[in-house]
């Protein structure tokens, strides 16, 4: 039986504006932000699932004392001891793409109270509400032990890499990425290649959200046709180039895979082909995520007006201690050991998922 999340619940906002925050508050401050901030006072004491109402619309569960924003919305259990409140999380939290479909706005996307209240939740009585949440915490509990172990992982291979390469050596010498790579590029994306110009099949076109941290990603796939790519051809990646992300999220790298299909990259990626006589591609891309003084000329370049930005020149032009090949290789095949243990554990962590959105699906529709 499905009822209206407006029967169950009492829902209001905070009152708050978001620099009422304090960096060392005693009390939860919730914004439309996926973690909480910190307060000195707190206006509400309660069990209650908390939605932020603008921006990235993310849910949340709390139990106690916190203060809030004034667009996050603020859901309690209405007395009749009809809903668990973990229950209505886990439903939410389901729920999140529809509200995301249902946002309206400009620049800022946001929900209004009706898209809450007119949301339809199936309601088993309580105690099998509470077995379901059961359920779904230990398969959630399985998906996050496999995040922190992928983590620790990522964690390991950034300190074999500092402890390898982090510190001064006055025998290596210091080079530009301009220096150990034979060619250098931007792509097309946003002047000569156009949105209208993508089709369903062809030539891939890589973006930024194909770099993930030292990983590549098939995260997204836009094509354009052969014709095209004739005229774009002098942007083509090869495998063991190295892209960086240069807008929005910055300094994410990748290396090309071995069995990448035909592709160009756009304007947001730097493309650098490596000198493979002075460096590898693992070494390469894992500086810009490791290498404390690559990441300091990052930081310190990324200042663009509205977003961060970098530009090829920039890219260019960053400046370390470039250590012998060899040395190099010896971090590459512990990378490469890691990474199969990588790979074992996102291979369980993805079985887990499904399961866990199997059990959603199953439980909620």
């Amino acid at each position: 039986m499905k009822i209206k999340l407006g029967d169950l619940t009492r829902i209001k906002t905070g009152k708050l504006d978001a620099n009422a925050s304090s960096p060392d508050g005693k009390y939860p401050f919730f914004t439309c932000s996926r973690e909480p901030l910190r307060i000195n006072s707190y206006s509400y004491d309660c069990e209650c699932v908390l939605v932020a109402g603008n921006g990235d619309l993310n849910v949340k569960y709390y139990n106690g004392k916190f203060d809030a924003y004034q667009r996050t919305y603020i859901i309690e259990e209405n007395g009749a001891g009809k809903l668990f409140m973990p229950y209505l999380y886990y439903f939410l939290d389901g729920y999140v793409e529809e509200l995301r479909k249902l946002s309206i706005g400009g620049v800022i996307k946001y929900i209004k109270l009706g898209n809450l209240t007119d949301a339809l939740i199936e309601l088993p009585d309580i105690q099998s509400q509470r077995a379901i949440v059961d359920i779904l915490t230990k398969a959630k509990g399985i998906i996050d032990i496999r995040k922190q172990e992928l983590q620790s992982l990522e964690d390991l291979i950034k300190a074999r890499f500092v402890e390898m390469f982090g510190s001064a050596n006055p025998s290596w010498p210091t080079v530009t990425i301009g220096d150990i790579c034979t060619d250098t590029r931007t792509g097309p994306f946003g002047s000569a290649l156009h949105h209208d110009e993508f089709v369903d099949d062809g030539i891939f076109v890589l973006g930024i959200d194909n770099a993930v941290e030292n990983r590549f990603s098939y995260n997204r796939m836009r094509y354009i046709t052969e014709e095209k790519y004739q005229q774009l051809k002098r942007y083509t990646v090869h495998p063991g180039d190295v892209i960086i992300t240069i807008m929005g999220t910055i300094g994410r790298s990748a290396v090309i895979p071995d069995d990448m299909p035909l592709a160009i990259n756009t304007k947001h990626l730097a493309c650098l082909t490596p000198d493979y006589t002075r460096v590898g591609s693992v070494f390469l891309c894992s500086a810009f995520q490791m290498h404390p003084e690559v990441q300091r000329q990052l930081t310190g370049n990324a200042k663009g007006a509205i977003m961060d930005g970098l530009n090829l020149g920039i890219i260019k032009g960053l400046r370390f201690q470039l250590p012998p090949l060899q040395e190099q290789i010896s971090f590459e095949h512990f990378y490469a050991q890691v990474d199969k243990s990588k790979a074992a554990v996102q291979k369980a962590l993805d079985e887990a998922q499904v399961l866990f959105d199997s059990l959603m699906q199953q439980y909620f529709g």
